[in-house]
């Protein structure tokens, strides 16, 4: 019977990183299904979703994960998932959200708890803290994926990113 799977790993970026992960999934004969890769700062960081069948598969998985530790330096978790239960979402609409000003502290925290409480769910979220060239100014921004549910109207959900974005002096665009 085929178990699914998603792994988190990371380590010190350096060139290797990412094979010595799948090598894992490879030689345990898993099918790597989707990932997420990026670095961090110093760190690389991976997100995997693999699936594989076979006897004590996730007793060799979580041993080739302490050997990754021990190996390569490569932190690595593992959590078995539930097969996927096809569940009725609701009728929704995808949107981007973009969101920018000077890095603070509340940010990511104020605009997803919004979503949240509104019902909106991240599928994806992208942010980064840049220097600005000209003045050396530290600018927060984020690239956000939603699905908002077709009973929320645009308008209600601008309004309260409206208000998070005078709060925090933020320009959010919703697309």
């Amino acid at each position: 019977m085929e178990k699914r799977f998603v792994m988190t790993a990371f380590g010190n970026d350096r060139p290797g990183i990412v094979a010595g992960v799948t090598q894992v999934i490879y030689e345990n004969g898993c099918n790597l299904e989707d990932s997420t890769m990026t670095r961090l700062s110093d760190e690389f960081a991976v997100i995997l979703l693999f699936s594989g069948s076979g006897e004590d598969l996730e007793e060799r998985l979580l041993r080739d994960c302490r050997r990754l530790e021990i190996e390569k330096g490569i932190s690595a978790f593992l959590r078995p998932i539930e097969d996927e239960k096809i569940e009725e979402k609701g009728k929704f609409s995808v949107h981007s959200v973009h969101v920018e000003g000077l890095d603070q502290a509340g940010i990511v925290y104020k605009v997803s708890q919004h979503f949240a409480n509104k019902g909106v769910n991240i599928v994806n979220l992208h942010s980064a803290r840049i220097i600005s060239p000209e003045s050396g100014t530290a600018i927060y921004t984020m690239e956000i994926q939603v699905e908002v549910p077709e009973d929320i109207s645009l308008d209600n959900l601008d309004e309260g990113l409206a208000k998070i974005g005078d709060e925090l002096n933020l320009e959010i665009t919703v697309e």
